[in-house]
């Protein structure tokens, strides 16, 4: 999501097609092969860029390519949501702008409440068939939600999700009383996005970025609550050596369930920042310090 023509979508700090190609550059150099985009980031720009980035610096076959379908690209009713007709249309679509003949997951975005289970589940299953996607994933909604649709797969025989994207970190840890759980339960991976929590975690109280002097939702990590909590992955990246990003990230990769967390890399730095916590192990004592001061709060998908 941080990478799309900043004309064409609802994101005004995105970067354009040339101040993000040396991201794909280093992601390549760094060895990070899972790379997540989405149809509506940028109106399809996104995509577009990520399809240009493989042609250049990678094999398509080094690359786990993902990508998403759910939201309004267009007026109509193949414009939007999960019904066969939007998924068979749109999931061409991405295909056209990612330049590639397959997806390696492709995930629905959110749940469609507005049409049936049974519906969706095939028109996947159908695209797996097709050769059009390899595993399917979904991403953001209730834990009750996911496994109606499970159900519907398993019960009819289709392609079940290999994948849950949904939002986890320090600042919102909802998805732990159900859905982690559950996911852990039927062998799906985790790929959670804003591990981060859109940046808060990274820098002390109180400083901003250019994203977060602008974008509604990173402002929304600016909660009373949420202080204590980034104060304590301060301390405790104070006390390693290390940078809060690196804490953040550690205490996301201690759980067996995640998979690959999800980074929107905008300075060079934060790539390599974030395969270097992939050696920060933290102790008992340091994860109950980070957890101890989160209080319950609503769900937080946006």
């Amino acid at each position: 999501m941080s990478y799309g023509d900043p004309a064409r979508g609802m994101h005004r700090w995105t970067l354009d097609e040339e101040a993000s190609q040396p991201f794909f550059r280093q992601a390549v150099e760094l060895g990070v092969t899972f790379w997540d985009t989405a149809n509506v980031y940028q109106q399809g720009s996104s995509e577009e860029f990520v399809g240009h980035a493989i042609d250049r610096y990678a094999r398509r076959e080094e690359i786990v390519l993902a990508t998403k379908v759910s939201g309004r690209m267009h007026d109509g009713p193949g414009g939007a949501g999960l019904s066969r007709k939007a998924i068979l249309e749109q999931v061409d679509a991405s295909l056209r702008r990612l330049g590639t003949e397959y997806i390696d997951l492709y995930l629905i975005h959110r749940f469609d409440p507005e049409t049936p289970v049974e519906e969706t589940m095939e028109a996947l299953h159908d695209i797996v068939n097709a050769g059009k996607a390899r595993y399917l994933g979904a991403s953001s909604m209730y834990a009750w939600q996911f496994a109606k649709l499970q159900t519907a797969a398993a019960v009819h025989g289709w392609t079940p999700f290999a994948a849950m994207q949904d939002q986890v970190n320090l600042l919102k840890g909802e998805e732990e009383r159900e859905m982690l759980p559950m996911c852990a339960d039927m062998g799906v991976g985790v790929v959670p996005y804003s591990p981060q929590g859109k940046g808060r975690l990274t820098r002390p109280w109180g400083e901003q970025t250019s994203r977060s002097s602008v974008d509604a939702v990173a402002r929304a990590f600016d909660s009373p609550a949420d202080e204590p909590i980034v104060n304590a992955v301060q301390a405790v990246a104070h006390a390693r050596g290390v940078t809060m990003a690196q804490v953040a990230l550690a205490w996301m990769l201690a759980k067996s369930v995640v998979a690959a967390p999800i980074i929107g890399a905008t300075p060079p730095h934060h790539l390599p920042g974030a395969v270097a916590a992939l050696d920060l192990r933290l102790s008992d004592d340091e994860i109950r310090a980070l957890e101890e001061p989160y209080t319950p709060q609503p769900p937080f998908w946006y």
